[in-house]
């Protein structure tokens, strides 16, 4: 090769970059797909291009690409974790444990890349060998407290596992690091609510939120004026006349966390014209991103069409992205993605909205027992704030009870458990689709699960969650104290 053919080569390179961070993706695409032909052998061209695939909604082409990047440089890491995802969001279960292992083969003593193929073991329903795989990390790395807290929303601990004992002793280290203490002290609350040990879960719940909130503390007055000008900047909204329906025709499937909204999701996926979305938190990223983030959006109903499309083109990209079984219809389970519902529907005219429903001290002590990803759901340290989030939550569902014609419903986790025959068979009317019986055996399907709740997931419905509140009535009371005399229903 010349070095003006070096030149140009590496000039067209920069333009498809700047393409690319511009938002003209298509662009940036033609231009990169001529690179792979002219330098076959260069692996940042399909790199780069497979991202841009992924961006453009394009699924198949996010995998082979990635793939052919990998092929021509199996040691970078960065092309490993792009088609670690890109195969994951295909379901391609096989080829990402491949993936995992050859990323660990790159530093067998990095302990991450190790717990990440554990954890997607567990993700795909393989409970054994991610159990398997956790204790053999453990044991070599006693001290890393994370690792146990990711292990202990894996299993059901037995009275007699030698790893409680282990953790009691971590959780008293002089040297323990804040995170630390937040890691170990939720994997021994799970541990004591496993093994009937009530009275000894609370206090650990509050040294790991005490924990938690020093490091990622709450701002309580921003988040509600954040929900409520969202929620503000949609008013006079009204449906768009040239709104086309979305290929995949969306559900979306939301509510508090642990409000029970993984169940529905799975029922609903069960059947043979859904694939399950899970959390692709899409439809908020472009409302922010268009119309303005938080309490900086502007008023919707005067926003041009222009703003519109473009909207609704990123959201069209990423639910096509999300959908790699091209199935008619995707359920999407973002949580925040109550707060866009007016905006959603004026643009998805064949979108469908369930809103889960579940006893708020249940909610309450669900959240408080888990762990989020640190910087998110900030209020769950706290019982008292916790209260008001739900209680907000429920203000923001009535107005747009009030004030959206259809396509709208709404359902209580406690009436789906108690009655799942029936329960099932509204819920698959409410998303618009005719009755499987399939639809009853959720539990049994294939498919990649990513929540708190997935051991939930492959079991059938089940009522022992209902009310677990009350074993931990006396720990509640600053969240009674704060939630009044609302009512519980």
């Amino acid at each position: 090769m010349t070095l003006g053919a070096a030149q140009q080569i590496k000039a067209d390179y920069q333009r498809a970059l700047h393409l690319a961070q511009a938002g003209r993706h298509r662009e940036a695409a033609a231009i990169l797909d001529a690179l792979i032909l002219k330098v076959p052998t260069a692996p940042e061209f399909p790199y780069k291009r497979a991202q841009l695939a992924a961006q453009l909604g394009d699924a198949q082409a996010w995998c082979r690409l990635i793939d052919k990047a990998y092929t021509l440089r199996p040691t970078e890491p960065a092309i490993i974790d792009e088609a670690i995802k890109a195969h994951t969001s295909a379901g391609t279960s096989d080829r990402v444990i491949e993936l995992m292992t050859a990323k660990i083969a790159l530093d067998p003593a990095s302990v991450r890349p190790q717990a990440d193929k554990a954890l997607y073991l567990q993700q795909i329903g393989n409970f054994d060998a991610s159990e398997k795989l956790f204790r053999k990390l453990l044991k070599k790395h006693p001290n890393d407290a994370e690792l146990y807290r990711m292990f202990a929303a894996t299993i059901r601990f037995k009275p007699n596992d030698p790893l409680i004992g282990a953790m009691r002793r971590l959780a008293k280290h002089p040297k323990l690091s804040p995170q630390g203490k937040l890691h170990i002290n939720f994997a021994l609350a799970k541990a004591m609510e496993d093994t009937k040990h009530h009275d000894k879960v609370f206090p650990h719940l509050h040294r790991a939120n005490k924990a938690q909130a020093a490091l990622w503390p709450d701002n309580a007055t921003a988040r509600v004026a954040e929900w409520t000008a969202v929620v503000d900047a949609q008013k006079d909204l009204s449906p768009m006349a040239e709104a086309a329906p979305s290929e995949p025709g969306l559900i979306f499937v939301t509510g508090l966390p642990r409000s029970g909204t993984t169940l529905v999701e799975q029922i609903i996926a069960s059947h043979s014209d859904v694939l399950a979305g899970g959390e692709i938190a899409a439809a908020l990223r472009a409302a922010y991103s268009t119309f303005g983030s938080g309490a900086d959006m502007t008023e919707l109903a005067k926003a041009p069409a222009s703003k519109f499309q473009a909207f609704t083109s990123q959201l069209h990209r990423a639910y096509a992205t999300a959908n790699t079984a091209n199935t008619p219809y995707l359920t999407d389970k973002s949580i925040m993605a109550f707060l866009i519902y007016k905006v959603l529907h004026s643009t998805l005219p064949n979108a469908r909205f369930i809103i889960v429903h579940r006893d708020p001290r249940d909610i309450a002590v669900s959240i408080y027992k888990n762990h989020f990803t640190g910087g998110t759901h900030r209020y769950a340290n706290d019982l008292a704030a916790i209260a008001d989030v739900i209680k907000q939550f429920r203000q923001i569902v009535s107005h747009w009870r009030a004030t959206l014609p259809d396509r709208f419903v709404e359902i209580r986790y406690e009436d789906l458990v108690q009655n799942p025959v029936e329960g099932s068979r509204s819920l698959i009317t409410a998303a618009g689709l005719d009755w499987q019986d399939q639809c009853l055996d959720f539990h049994k399907a294939d498919g990649t699960v990513k929540t708190l709740s997935l051991h939930q997931v492959r079991q059938p419905i089940y009522q022992s969650s209902a009310q677990a509140w009350r074993r931990y009535e006396t720990d509640l009371q600053p969240f009674f104290d704060a939630w009044g005399d609302t009512p519980w229903d």
